[in-house]
């Protein structure tokens, strides 16, 4: 049995990069595209990892403040690094898949002073980061196209990139609604992009398995709640220092 395929009937067994990236390919390089067609929702979404950014910063201030490198992984046209990222970052890389996206990512205009750095055109679970490159790896609305397999795998990969002991991998992604709320508490796979959604326990379980220390999980507030969608979760990961 290949050891990298999900168990049959696990919702990401499912999962074909294939068809995600045929899906993403049919679509306009433009943030309406990126959102789902809320592009209304792009300010609360860059205000809100922000604060998530700057409440970090604010409990565990960096032992060394200094100019920081950063990633935007399945970063789409940019949307992220042009608003927010290049705000706290002297260099931004980018990984994106999608070659018509990652070609617009220059052409943002960028909020801060940082700069677009190497741009990396294939799937995060494709992609190996330079070992003790990064001090932030930000993940956004990317990690539901892998298997649980191949999302532990990159996450080690990039729990090996990380610069410093006080340097994050943040992951920021939709999950199942709560049972409480008359969910069944499952993963969910998307037929039309052939993603995966999953339920926040899922993922606390699948960043422990990749060696990581789970510093901070909240919920994005702000968006609209008449629009229906997932909640949205902001996850600040370290190494753990026994792993490395």
């Amino acid at each position: 049995m290949d050891s990298t395929r999900a168990p049959a009937g696990s919702p990401d067994a499912q999962i074909s990069p294939g068809k995600s990236i045929a899906y993403w390919s049919s679509h306009p390089p433009t943030v309406n595209s990126m959102l789902g067609g809320y592009p209304q929702i792009s300010r609360t979404d860059l205000r809100g990892s922000a604060a998530f950014w700057a409440k970090l910063l604010r409990q565990h201030p960096p032992s060394a403040p200094s100019p920081m490198i950063s990633v935007d992984c399945g970063a789409g046209i940019g949307r992220v690094t042009a608003g927010f990222l290049s705000d706290i970052s002297s260099i931004v890389d980018v990984v994106e898949p999608v070659e018509s996206f990652a070609k617009e990512t220059g052409k943002q205009k960028l909020e801060g002073q940082g700069t677009i750095g190497e741009v990396f055109v294939k799937g995060i679970e494709d992609w190996t980061p330079e070992m003790g490159k990064y001090d932030l790896i930000w993940n956004q609305w990317c990690t539901l196209y892998l298997t649980d397999k191949h999302l532990v795998d990159y996450l080690k990969r990039c729990r090996d990139a990380i610069k410093r002991p006080d340097g994050w991998i943040i992951v920021k992604e939709n999950t199942t609604k709560d049972i409480r709320d008359g969910h069944d508490g499952k993963d969910v796979y998307d037929e039309d992009d052939s993603s995966v959604t999953r339920t926040n326990e899922k993922l606390l379980d699948i960043f422990r398995d990749a060696g990581l220390t789970i510093v901070a999980n909240e919920i994005q507030k702000g968006f609209p709640k008449g629009l229906g969608l997932y909640p949205v979760r902001m996850y600040a990961l370290r190494p753990e220092a026994n792993k490395k």
